[in-house]
């Protein structure tokens, strides 16, 4: 690995340890994933992602006492982290944190509500990334974001209409995909 980004990468382990986790940091992290050749971004990458997971579990582990905006913070840095290096089944993991604070934060009246739109984009990403069981739970996260969503409008209830269906055939699709893989490991360890 070049010396530059040798020091790049130093220097944003620093702003994690300094536990900085804003834009500035983002873009450290930008300016360390531009190299010359595929060799070299992905022995950066691998570091990268290395550094994020350990960093992201000790931040993690920190912030448990936090206020929810606190950990929002944290997480949803980390999520952009991970979607930089190119970790999609880290960045799918807090992405999912990140919407279940907001969901929780919002009940408790907070005004973060997490549209099923939202739901929707993560559990449609987690299925095309073959990480079903989740995906399972994003539909109906959807699902109950449109229920809990008391319209009178025939024209918005028309809509939801399509978009619960919608949403239960992906959630089947992705429940036919989680039967189909753990049938296939059991069989596989018979």
């Amino acid at each position: 690995m070049a010396v530059a980004i040798s020091e790049g990468i130093s220097f944003f382990r620093t702003q994690l340890e300094n536990r900085r986790f804003g834009d500035a940091t983002l873009r450290i992290l930008e300016s360390v994933l531009v190299a010359k050749d595929v060799r070299s971004l992905l022995e950066t990458r691998s570091a990268l992602r290395d550094l994020l997971r350990s960093e992201a579990i000790s931040v993690v582990r920190e912030i448990s006492q936090k206020t929810a905006d606190e950990k929002l913070c944290a997480v949803e840095f980390f999520v952009q982290a991970f979607a930089l290096v190119g970790d999609v089944e880290s960045c799918l993991a807090l992405k999912y944190e990140a919407l279940v604070l907001r969901e929780t934060k919002y009940l408790k009246g907070h005004g973060l509500k997490v549209l099923h739109e939202e739901w929707l984009t993560f559990a449609k990403d987690s299925l095309d990334n073959g990480f079903y069981a989740i995906a399972v739970k994003g539909f109906e996260s959807a699902l109950m974001c449109i229920q809990s969503n008391n319209n009178i409008d025939p024209v918005t209830v028309t809509m939801e209409e399509h978009a619960v269906n919608k949403i239960k055939k992906l959630r089947d699709m992705a429940t036919a995909l989680v039967a189909s893989h753990s049938g296939a490991s059991s069989s596989s360890e018979s």
